[in-house]
């Protein structure tokens, strides 16, 4: 019998080292496991042809396409000492053209005779504005006529079709995938015999053959719902284990004291809570006063009140002794917050100092980039407990950062944090301290039961009163240049009526940022992004000559910055033309107007973000989305989706709908490769919950699974040292 290669095995010692080194380099694929768990991304069958009509969309990328030669021709240049070799090749929805050069021709011109049927596999490309595949790699399929079996077992056959790269073609993949097949008889399965045959699956072992060499579409079925389970449930296992595990841990319980800051903060406030504020407040307020540490997800609508919801719960905790710790992914976002925290504290903010109430304490601002007196003022006010609060970036890590008793950390826009750094700061508390992660983009569901599993989630979906509504219209600047000349009227008119307005583009312009003129020239017609500097310029000097117009990017100096966000904020710069550093937190109620340029650049959350920042006030907000790209574009399908709703939640369904899988555990899972290669997150909904539910009730039980070995194992090649960090600090 041929040697069975075990499964945690070297790829090296199976296929040789230098597909192996592929492999490895290109793909992530080390063992014979790996290779395994690399499913097939589609199907092709003899008679169902790969679109080659939906090439259009994949410009630079690889493909693998199933087509018929039409035609094949030998073409001489430069007198006859040069020869190209087209082929055009059709499937009924579409033709291409592959292009061979130089010696390159004979082969493919002697395989690939009209009529022959072959898998195609290289980077589309476009020249004279048509599509084509320079040098394609390709297999005939059953072409020899000769070979009846072959034909007829290829006649009968689903070709699987994997995920691939230049160097590694789909068919070169499947001959690997073919020499370690055989081990899949000794996978581990990790799910609880019960599970697996109440819920009807298919074993682990018949799955893997199946995905990989299916007899029918009915197989590949019974594989993609195995191994959707699989991922679901073997993740939801580590996030249950990660709960439970936070669940034994020691944490001072923190409670507001009658009649103390937290009293006579709200005493204060000119408004009363929204229901929902008061709702996830007691959920906060619940957790707090436990003996174990809280770990909360608060998400909400753009402008919901989240910030004042986290500042109750550090007010309550500064109540009860401790101190409070709020980390911003930016210095611009941690001086507004600093800006807009101390404002609705007013003198209770200011605690010891003169003027300061009694029952006050100090709320201090930690960045880089602050001077060496205040600085180490700040460090001083932290050690001693004279600070309650103390709000920055993550120069709040440094060692030199030392608390007299930390009991809360609140994360915001915790997607921009590396795990690293929320676990030094959590680590700075005596007994590990309450948690509350804040993030500004709405996030479905099943995102956050798969993303942030280890967190309890608080949802605000109601917006304060005095809240106005925004009008989100898109404006075709290419097809009606009229509409874009309207837009600028409407910026002066709400800056006549005494409102102030915002301009994004996505690009600084400030020469550091310029596209390298190559890569405009290699998009065709596609200019680079429309830049801050350059449009600041242009309007000054045209639509909005006269009505103070300034910049703000992140490349300026923190005190410039700081400078033109304070003066905008006072009303005295009147339209703000910035980058998306106005994205989140940014609360200025006098700001009723945004005009997005290149909006088609940004995605739909940040979309949803940044339009937040308008109709903050009692005067209603107006977003304009400006695109020249046309209208029957994805892009504009993208915008006319923000412009049709303001519901975040919806928006952020539809914008995980539209991105590439894989993208949707990115950010969060700490730069660690998603281990979702089956389960689509939206699309799985149930199986997530369904995954949940199970994993709560079998760790409930068996918490260190001392009697499910297959699910140890499958934790084990989940968690490598990378993931387990991840989880362990999440």
């Amino acid at each position: 019998m041929d040697h069975v290669p075990a499964l945690d095995e070297d790829l090296k010692k199976t296929l040789g080292p230098a597909t192996a080194k592929v492999l490895a380099e290109q793909l992530g694929l080390h063992t014979a496991l790996d290779l395994l768990h690399h499913y097939p991304r589609r199907y092709a069958e003899r008679g169902e042809l790969t679109s080659l009509a939906e090439l259009a969309d994949q410009i630079d990328e690889h493909v693998t396409v199933v087509a018929q030669v039409a035609d094949a021709r030998i073409l001489t240049f430069n007198g006859g000492r040069g020869k190209r070799l087209e082929v055009t090749i059709t499937d009924g929805s579409g033709r291409l053209q592959l292009v061979f050069f130089g010696a390159g021709v004979h082969k493919p011109h002697k395989d690939l005779l009209p009529g022959t049927r072959a898998m195609f596999a290289g980077k589309v490309g476009m020249f004279n504005r048509k599509l084509q595949l320079s040098h394609p790699a390709y297999e005939p399929l059953g072409a020899d006529a000769s070979d009846r079996d072959a034909a007829t077992a290829f006649a009968n056959q689903l070709i699987p079709i994997y995920p691939a790269c230049a160097k590694m073609e789909s068919w070169k993949i499947a001959k690997c995938v073919d020499a370690v097949l055989p081990s899949a008889q000794d996978a581990v399965d990790p799910l609880p015999p019960a599970l697996r045959e109440g819920r009807g699956l298919v074993p682990l072992t018949e799955a893997l053959l199946k995905i990989h060499r299916p007899g029918s579409k009915a197989d590949i079925e019974d594989a993609r719902q195995r191994l959707k389970w699989d991922e679901a449930f073997v993740l939801q296992v580590a996030l249950a284990r990660r709960r439970h595990a936070d669940s034994q841990l020691p944490a001072v319980p923190r409670r507001p004291v009658p009649g103390g800051l937290l009293d006579s903060f709200d005493a204060k406030l000119p408004f009363t809570l929204t229901q929902g504020q008061q709702t996830v407040s007691k959920e906060i307020f619940d957790d707090l006063a436990t003996e174990h540490p809280m770990h909360r997800l608060l998400q909400g609508e753009v402008g919901s009140g989240k910030t004042l919801v986290a500042l109750r719960a550090m007010l309550a905790v500064v109540d009860s002794g401790g101190q409070a710790a709020m980390l911003a992914p930016t210095e611009v976002l941690a001086q507004q917050h600093h800006r807009s925290i101390t404002e609705m504290m007013g003198e209770l903010a200011e605690g010891g100092m003169l003027g300061g109430s009694d029952r006050g304490t100090k709320v201090v601002l930690l960045t880089g980039s602050m001077g060496m007196p205040a600085r180490r003022q700040a460090l001083l006010d932290l050690v001693t407990g004279e600070a309650g609060i103390v709000i920055g970036t993550h120069a709040l890590i440094e060692d030199k950062v030392q608390f007299h008793d930390l009991g809360l950390v609140v994360v915001d826009e915790q997607h921009r944090f590396g795990v690293e750094q929320r676990d030094a700061l959590r680590s700075k508390g005596k007994q590990p301290p309450h948690l509350l992660v804040m993030t500004a983009t709405p996030i479905p569901r099943t995102v956050a039961m798969t993303v942030f599993g280890d967190l309890e989630t608080s949802v605000l979906d109601q917006l304060p009163a005095g809240r106005s509504p925004i009008a989100t219209h898109v404006v075709p600047s290419k097809d009606k240049p009229h509409f874009l000349a309207r837009a600028w009227e409407r910026v002066r008119e709400e800056v006549e009526k005494g409102h102030q307005a915002y301009v994004v583009c996505p690009r600084i312009g400030d020469g550091e940022d310029d596209p390298k003129k190559k890569s405009a020239e290699d998009d065709g017609d596609k200019r680079p992004p429309l830049a801050v500097v350059e449009i600041a310029e242009q309007l000054t000097r045209g639509p909005l000559a006269g009505l103070g117009v300034e910049v703000l990017h992140g490349r300026m100096d923190p005190a410039d910055k700081d400078d033109v966000m304070r003066r905008f904020a006072a009303g005295e710069v009147k339209v703000l033309v910035a980058t998306t550093v106005i994205e989140v937190g940014v609360n200025v109620p006098n700001s009723t107007a945004m005009v997005i340029m290149d909006a088609d650049r940004f995605g739909v959350s940040q979309l949803h973000q940044l339009r937040g920042r308008v109709g903050r006030g009692s005067a209603p907000g107006l977003c304009l989305l400006v695109s020249e790209m046309h209208e029957a574009s994805p892009a504009r399908a993208r915008l006319a989706a923000v412009a049709a709703t303001l519901d975040g939640f919806e928006l952020s369904r539809i914008d995980l709908e539209q991105r590439r899988e894989g993208d949707v555990l990115g950010q969060a899972q700490s730069g660690v490769r998603s281990s979702l290669r089956m389960l689509a997150v939206i699309e799985d909904e149930e199986v997530i919950a369904q995954a949940r539910e199970e994993a709560t009730r079998v760790v409930a039980e068996d918490p260190s699974l001392d009697h499910l070995p297959g699910l140890r194992t499958a934790l084990d090649a989940l968690l490598d040292t990378e993931r387990e960090q991840y989880l362990e600090k999440g």
